[in-house]
């Protein structure tokens, strides 16, 4: 009985204490930001290699699913 007696006091105690805790009011300055980012990443031309062969990639898979090794049917 006295778990039950402590169990609803810190019920209690928690609903009471959550409205003042969302309340804080905590101030927060952002970090200084020393330079802007770029947008483009990198610069040295690496980004579109690598497009240009995800794309050889991309359509040697297509040319090699769409090759014409059709099995003749088993039955006739």
């Amino acid at each position: 009985m006295k778990i039950g007696t402590i169990a609803a006091a810190a019920a209690a105690l928690t609903l009471t204490a959550s409205p003042v805790l969302a309340q804080s009011n905590v101030d927060r300055m952002p970090a200084p930001v020393e330079a802007p980012a770029e947008l483009g990443g990198e610069t040295d031309g690496s980004a579109i290699i690598l497009a240009l062969l995800a794309a050889a990639a991309i359509i040697a898979g297509i040319i090699i699913a769409a090759d014409g090794d059709d099995d003749d049917a088993l039955s006739r």
